[in-house]
């Protein structure tokens, strides 16, 4: 339990958020008013009163809103939450948090000063899940997240042809679908080029900000010379999974024996799971068939929720 010490928008975007005494939160948007609100999965940044008091004792002078964050709590570590928890603000309003830090592209005004800023390690995102109006000196209430929620996944299309809008990516919505059908929740489906470096920023991001249970790729396990998403999976991952990717080449080569040619794999980064999966609908199909019930078990073991 803690509680709201402040809110804080801005009307556009890179300006500072300045405090105000009330907001109303709408579900699958945010702070109305707030410039960064909209209907994505960080509506509402959050950042712990006590961290910036930390960072105060180094001798920065800095108002709340200053780091760009919406609502500052006492009480939570926030960024040691795992993502799913969830936060009820005074007697309606709730969310869920989505994300923990974010990537700096730019330094800000606070880093230029003091060479550090503790936004994008400490602050946190949120979606709102319950409307209501929230108010300095609210209580807020948190949950632990569920066990049995839906597993979060990510749909990644490698191809540079499907990336310059030459070619239309099919097997990513295919897997999204066959996902959901299946009560995964989708988070984000991306395309990017073929190669290692947007591939394997993007893993690292959706392993580590977004604490995604499963990550899915299609494309880019052949043997040409930009097939590079094994090499990119094998980067950033912790441990390897080798039988997943074995199983799926046992049971593609009883369809065609072309699947031996397939150079995909898995492997863990964190908790997160990362699935290399073939680049044709029809394979995505086939495997994903053959998969999604053992793999569920596993997905459970790393969340903590099953046990071997």
């Amino acid at each position: 339990m803690g509680k709201l010490l402040a809110i804080c928008i801005s009307e556009k975007r890179g300006t500072q958020k300045t405090p105000i005494d009330e907001a109303q939160l709408k579900i699958d948007w945010g702070i109305v008013g707030d410039a960064h609100a909209g209907n994505w999965h960080r509506q509402v940044s959050l950042l712990s009163f006590e961290k910036i008091e930390d960072f105060r004792k180094k001798g920065a002078e800095v108002d709340f809103g200053a780091f760009g964050e919406n609502l500052i709590v006492e009480g939570f570590d926030l960024s040691k939450l795992p993502v799913g928890t969830r936060f009820k603000v005074g007697n309606a309003a709730e969310l869920e948090l989505t994300q923990i830090g974010k990537e700096c592209h730019s330094h800000c005004a606070i880093y230029k000063v003091m060479g550090d800023c503790i936004m994008p390690r400490e602050g946190v995102f949120t979606r709102v899940i319950r409307e209501g109006t929230i108010r300095p000196g609210d209580e807020v209430v948190m949950t632990e997240p569920a066990k049995d929620r839906p597993f979060t996944a990510a749909v990644i299309t490698l191809s540079d042809r499907a990336y310059k809008g030459e070619y239309e990516d099919k097997s990513g919505p295919l897997m999204a679908q066959i996902l959901k059908e299946n009560g995964y929740q989708v988070e984000e489906e991306l395309v990017l080029p073929d190669g290692r470096p947007m591939l394997e920023a993007n893993l690292k991001r959706l392993a580590d900000q977004r604490q995604l249970d499963v990550i899915f790729t299609t494309g880019g396990t052949g043997l040409s010379e930009r097939d590079l998403t094994t090499e990119a999976t094998q980067a950033v991952c912790d441990r390897m999974a080798p039988g997943i990717a074995e199983a799926m080449r046992w049971y593609s080569l009883q369809i065609t024996p072309k699947a031996m040619l397939s150079r995909q794999t898995a492997g863990i980064r964190k908790k997160t799971l990362i699935v290399n999966m073939p680049g044709s609908p029809k394979a995505v199909k086939e495997d994903l068939d053959f998969i999604l019930g053992p793999l569920a078990h596993g997905l459970g073991i790393l969340r903590g929720t099953d046990t071997d």
